[in-house]
């Protein structure tokens, strides 16, 4: 590990604060969950905008423990009391997946802007409901985005710029974290709470499967879990692969494990691009080129740590006559972008720097939103509730079953 890449880390989870504005939007947390300090605390350091006003947490004494640690000022005894302080304009809910739902709608209803940790609900039936809620299309209603935070930082721009979904015949993705850090106890294998490893890391593999495509699969072809079968724990799959037929035939696979080995493997999607004819004027008008082209980015959940972008490309001229291959070679080139500048394109000029976080991306998007300004990315509730139904997907065919729909009745 290099120098800069040390300091870029450090500084990421010890950014600068900066000065905030008077018009800063308050933030309330639902939920004392770690995850917390990535989606809003660190992130919110490095905006002026926005101000972590409060939390509520089933356990008061949990509530204050987070509060004091993270420097938030209020601490509430509920999640309603923090609903009804009309000083909160937005919501953070980093709750168990079974709870999202609910406590999302609740949100939206109390007319909180909400940023919904993902998966966005527990399957396709709450997604129908929760992004079709019509408080989301009256006049000044509240922003609702799921917080799928990779999407949101350079590299992925940098990668997508290098992919043509049109041309795409295969994709392959791989997510893990390794055995020791997450327990069997831990919420992701907790059926009730719409546990399971499809849910948790392979979202990031489904999400990317069908940016690539730029469409939805048409089928699960295969979906070949490891699960636990006893008490809480059953029908969680703690490690899974699946595969899925896209248009024209196109293949997608996704394999992901909530307890891979003892060394963390970054994750990565390799995509396969058709062979197409690409114009050379230098050649004599008898030959044509061809392009076979391979992208794969490392690194891609979590690009702060370490990311890049390898290109492979194979070319071949050939005889327009007979077709006969009268040369060949492959050229490689790998890319990094930690930051807007290093991405280029319509990014250029967006505000940023090599030491933000996907979250922080992810977080200027949102008060882009609210504030009336264009984001430069942005998850639709259309995009987020087609997300489920590829879960659903997956999960149907595996044989566990889709996860269960909460109690919590939207009247």
């Amino acid at each position: 590990m290099s120098l800069g890449q040390l300091k870029r880390i450090y500084t990421a989870f010890n950014p600068p604060a900066v000065e905030k504005s008077k018009d800063a939007l308050k933030f309330g947390i639902i939920g004392a969950a770690n995850s917390a300090a990535w989606a809003l605390l660190i992130p919110a350091k490095l905006h002026p905008e926005v101000v972590v006003h409060a939390i509520a947490a089933r356990d008061r004494k949990r509530a204050e423990e987070f509060a004091k640690k993270n420097n938030v000022p209020v601490v509430y005894d509920s999640y309603q009391d923090l609903l009804d302080d009309p000083e909160i304009d937005c919501i953070l809910v980093p709750l168990p997946n079974a709870l999202h739902f609910e406590w999302a709608v609740r949100s939206i209803r109390a007319g909180k802007h909400v940023l919904l940790e993902k998966p966005s609900v527990s399957n396709y039936i709450e997604a129908q409901t929760l992004f079709n809620l019509p408080e989301l299309d009256a006049p000044n209603a509240p922003v609702l985005l799921e917080a799928f935070h990779y999407r949101f930082h350079p590299i992925w721009s940098l990668f997508m710029s290098l992919v043509t979904p049109a041309d795409v015949v295969h994709v392959n993705t791989f997510s893990m974290i390794p055995w020791w850090f997450v327990n069997k106890d831990h919420i992701h294998f907790n059926y009730n709470l719409a546990g399971g490893t499809m849910m948790g890391m392979g979202t990031y593999n489904f999400a990317a499967l069908r940016l690539i495509f730029g469409a939805e699969p048409e089928e699960c072809i295969s979906a070949d879990v490891k699960a636990f079968t006893e008490g809480v724990h059953h029908d969680c799959d703690y490690e899974f692969k699946a595969k899925f037929r896209f248009p024209n035939g196109c293949i997608g696979e996704a394999f992901s494990t909530l307890q891979g080995p003892t060394i963390w493997y970054p994750s990565y999607a390799t995509v396969t691009h058709r062979q197409v004819e690409v114009p050379d004027k230098t050649l004599p008008p008898s030959q044509k080129k061809f392009v076979t082209r391979e992208v794969t980015i490392n690194g891609f959940i979590h690009a702060i740590f370490w990311s890049r972008i390898d290109v492979k490309e194979a070319f071949e001229i050939r005889d327009k006559e007979t077709g006969r291959v009268v040369k060949k070679w492959t050229e490689k080139r790998t890319q990094k972008a930690y930051s807007p500048k290093e991405a280029g394109g319509g990014l250029a000029n967006l505000e940023g720097e090599e030491y933000w976080m996907s979250f922080r991306y992810q977080l200027g998007a949102f008060v882009d939103k609210i504030k009336g300004r264009k984001p430069a990315y942005w998850v639709n509730r259309e995009d987020s509730a087609l997300q489920m139904k590829m879960v659903d997907m997956a999960y149907e065919k595996s044989g566990l079953g889709i996860r269960p729909t909460s109690k919590f009745q939207v009247n």
